[in-house]
């Protein structure tokens, strides 16, 4: 009868399939390491933790439907013993800090390689937090500044508070959201990348993602939408 500790039972959860099978192959490869599963949205994320008994949740945020953020506020909500590391491409912000009041115990840019992943989920699987340099960057900006950390960029110009999840029209994430309401305050792909910390190929991503769920063939078509929804002012 062996002594070996039981293994950290991992659930995988993102919306892109070669990205998430990907991350099932990389983890697995650990020692003392098994994935149980893989998913496409928060939803999924929710039940498959239950039904798998998992261990730790590598949630990436931005998805359709139920988005990561809903997901981990629900998961640490049903049970304090699930670790949820947050892997995403986002350092923004309206990112980290709704994450970590959400109860994620660490958070992750997809910038991370392999050991960095590897020593986040022994971390938090230990009780422990973890944090991408970048985050540990802007946590300590925000204390030593004095100020609550914002859900939100503050600059002039910049996005609309978050809408609470559950009333965006049409499936919109939150991130989908504060997409569309750049494009009607008349950015472009390239400044809304810089107002949010997010890469070109990113922003066009939501920005088709828009597209489907509005309905719209174009940016102007998008920007009658968010007004039409008081997504714009």
């Amino acid at each position: 009868m062996s002594d070996s500790p039981a293994p950290i039972r991992v659930l995988v959860v993102d919306d892109q399939r070669v990205t998430r099978e990907g991350l099932m192959l990389l983890v697995g490869l650990n020692a003392g390491m098994e994935v149980v599963g893989g998913g496409a949205d928060g939803e999924q994320a929710v039940a498959l933790a239950r039904d798998l008994r998992a261990d730790v949740v590598l949630m990436d945020l931005a998805m359709p439907g139920t988005d990561g953020l809903t997901a981990t506020a629900t998961l640490t909500r049903e049970d304090p013993g699930v670790a949820v590391l947050v892997l995403t491409t986002y350092a923004d912000d309206a990112s980290v800090f709704p994450a970590l009041r959400a109860g994620a115990r660490g958070y992750l840019t997809k910038d991370a390689g392999a050991e960095q992943i590897e020593q986040a989920i022994r971390a938090v699987h230990a009780g422990q937090v973890w944090m991408d340099p970048v985050v540990q960057q802007r946590l300590v900006t925000a204390v030593t500044a004095g100020l609550p950390a914002p859900a939100a960029p503050a600059e002039p110009g910049s996005a609309a508070p978050p809408v609470a999840p559950g009333t965006l029209p049409d499936g919109l994430s939150a991130r989908e959201a504060e997409v569309l309401t750049l494009i009607a305050q008349g950015l472009s792909n390239a400044e809304i990348g810089e107002r949010l910390f997010l890469g070109r190929a990113t922003v066009k991503t939501h920005v088709n993602r828009i597209f489907a769920k509005t309905g719209a063939r174009d940016r102007a078509q998008a920007v009658h939408y968010a007004f039409r929804h008081g997504l714009a002012e």
